[in-house]
């Protein structure tokens, strides 16, 4: 097993909730690099929730993928709230999903900035007909295996926070 215990039994609670209100999910990922997706998908039968899931690392893919404007990218940078929020809102649009989760982030070792510190994720959940949820984590100099995985846990408490 890639996940350990707790985490995949949060997932697989999280896939139920889904699965009872009859939703499914898309997830955007750029610094997790489909870790979210990934662990959503160890779940047998999560086929009935995961809709898909975008891995666009690059800006070219956010743009493509999830129609990302290039003035945002240009503007504020792929790791910014706006980024996110557009990230999500494109996942939801370009899926046949009802509910995304987007993250995007500096995972380092290297990278960041002092503006944009390694450790710097924006995450953003959208569900269709409602305003998005956007929250900005800063883990610190972590490992960069610590920052993917805190940003996965962080994600699903935000998908949990989202379904109630």
């Amino acid at each position: 097993m890639v996940f350990d215990r707790d985490l995949t039994d949060r997932a697989a609670m999280l896939l139920q909730r889904l699965r009872e209100r009859g939703q499914k999910l898309a997830t955007a990922e750029s610094c997790t690099g489909g870790l979210i997706a990934a662990l959503l998908t160890e779940i047998p039968g999560s086929s009935d929730v995961v809709e898909r899931g975008f891995v666009t690392y690059s800006n070219e893919a956010k743009m493509e993928l999830l129609g990302v404007p290039e003035a945002t990218l240009a503007s504020v940078g792929a790791v910014s709230r706006e980024t996110a929020l557009a990230m999500a809102a494109g996942a939801v649009a370009h899926s046949r999903a009802q509910i995304a989760v987007a993250v995007t982030g500096v995972a380092g070792p290297g990278g960041g900035t002092p503006e944009k510190p390694v450790g710097l994720v924006h995450l953003c959940v959208q569900a269709q007909g409602k305003p998005p949820r956007h929250r900005e984590m800063r883990y610190g100099d972590l490992s960069r295996a610590a920052i993917r995985m805190a940003t996965v846990n962080t994600a699903l408490d935000m998908l949990f926070e989202e379904l109630g």
